[in-house]
């Protein structure tokens, strides 16, 4: 049984991250809630020194959707709540209420209440006052998050520092999936904490990650176990980019097309990729995916492999291949 103290992992990229957490969450505790059995570790602290490492690359043990990555980016960034993430990842539609995900992020970090870009605050105030302790986005929100719908954030909040020429950025979450989600979460969250450094004038510092209950579910375990030795997660591109003119870049990303950004345009590229894979174009997604330079271009063709793996079988869970 894990110790009640908190349990500190410390990586240089996501990879050794992943490979930690995953191997800490299975030797946790049995709890059960809404009825779905986890293994789970309780107050645990992670840390990664290089946030740019930020997408996981593990096959076979793990291989992720690296277009829904991308999608959810931009979907949480650009403020949305629109069903259009469904088209990258349908598995979401089970939690959505009246088809829409009512724990959605990105009207919480950029709309709250209908009145606060809670995000464009923080840049604003650290600008003003580089040593504030109040560079602060919530996400959690009781007075919508008691009234009964199926999607809660599972992140709370995101907490900035800006010190000696370098941002810091802390997130809290009330619970980590570590199988499913935190590939994904960790791809989010890495890239606001580039954005936010680069319209503050900074350089990434450390990523901090506080989980209250980071968990596994019991029917990822025997995958979980295969993960054992994880080769380094490369050095994503550079993303940093004015936030003058952010939102219209991120509709660009959205539609798949160029926006003059190398860093960007890789991601619109993997994203119109995965729409011809989704209208049936196989060989033309095939081909894009080819000419996608970096670990995204990497990814995607192991994704392809994978959805054409299951194909053949048809015997993979459907969560896994949401996720």
């Amino acid at each position: 049984m894990a110790s009640p103290r908190m349990t500190h992992l410390k990586a240089e990229s996501i990879a050794e991250l992943f490979s930690g957490a995953a191997s800490l969450a299975r030797s946790g505790e049995r709890v059960s809630p809404r009825g779905m059995t986890t293994r789970e570790v309780r107050d645990v602290h992670m840390l990664l020194t290089q946030p740019r490492a930020r997408l996981l690359y593990a096959p076979p043990a793990r291989i992720l959707n690296p277009a829904f990555a991308v999608a959810e980016t931009v979907w949480h960034l650009s403020g949305s709540d629109s069903p259009w993430i469904f088209d990258y990842n349908s598995q979401l539609r089970q939690y959505a209420d009246d088809g829409v995900l009512r724990g959605a992020y990105g009207p919480r970090m950029r709309n709250w209440a209908g009145k606060v870009d809670q995000l464009g605050h923080v840049v604003k105030l650290l600008k003003q006052d580089p040593d504030s302790r109040r560079a602060l986005v919530q996400l959690y929100d009781p007075a919508q998050d008691a009234a009964g719908h199926k999607d809660v954030p599972c992140t709370l909040s995101f907490h900035f520092h800006l010190r000696s020429g370098r941002l810091h950025m802390a997130t809290t979450m009330r619970g980590q999936d570590v199988w499913i989600g935190m590939p994904y979460d960790m791809f989010f969250y890495t890239v606001l904490h580039e954005l936010v450094a680069g319209w503050v004038d900074a350089e990434p510092g450390e990523f901090h990650l506080h989980v209250g209950s980071l968990h596994i579910y019991e029917n990822h375990l025997d995958q979980a176990e295969q993960v054992t030795s994880i080769a380094t997660s490369p050095i994503m591109p550079d993303l940093s980019t004015p936030w003058k003119g952010f939102d219209d870049l991120l509709g660009r990303v959205q539609k798949g097309e160029q926006t003059g950004h190398p860093g960007w345009d890789v991601m619109a590229q993997t994203l119109r990729s995965y729409r011809l894979w989704k209208e049936g174009a196989r060989e033309g997604a095939w081909r894009a995916a080819d000419g996608i330079d970096g670990p995204l271009g990497q990814a995607l063709t192991a994704w392809y492999d994978e959805l054409n793996r299951r194909a053949r079988t048809s015997t993979a869970p459907a969560i896994a291949g949401a996720r």
